[in-house]
């Protein structure tokens, strides 16, 4: 395999449950060339899922990040908001449930990231809070 970026293709070819058989049978230069191939295949994937998904991004910007259902439902409505399917979008949910730490400073980190000619605009009931999570 060559070194630099994974070779995809050639990792898609190889099923991953012929794994096991193959490796031991490959001298050991090349299994650690393949498991650095596969390392390296799992971090871009990491990093597209997060591109891609807001809930894939909060969980490589916050490792420790536990989601409920209530996670994923706003994950889904952010998704459709950044890709211009919903205009508006009003999320009440009682105290503690990571809705200003989603919406006021992981959304724009993750909406800036995916399109980088666009801007946001933050706002709150105070400037303080604003600022607060402008300055995250």
């Amino acid at each position: 395999m060559p070194s630099g970026r994974p070779n995809l293709q050639l990792i898609d070819e190889i099923s991953l449950a012929d794994l096991p058989r193959i490796l031991p049978a490959l001298p050991l230069h090349e299994q650690e060339k393949l498991l650095a191939e596969l390392e390296k295949l799992q971090e871009l994937k990491s990093k597209q899922i997060a591109q891609d998904k807001f809930l894939g991004f909060v969980k490589e910007v916050w490792p420790s990040f536990i989601g409920g259902r209530h996670h994923a439902k706003m994950a889904d409505a952010f998704e459709r908001v950044a890709n211009g399917s919903c205009k508006r979008l009003i999320i009440n949910m009682p105290p503690r449930h990571t809705k200003s730490e989603f919406a006021s400073y992981l959304l724009p980190a993750w909406f800036l990231g995916k399109y980088p000619h666009k801007k946001v605009i933050q706002c709150s009931h105070t400037a303080e809070l604003a600022v607060g999570f402008g300055r995250k």
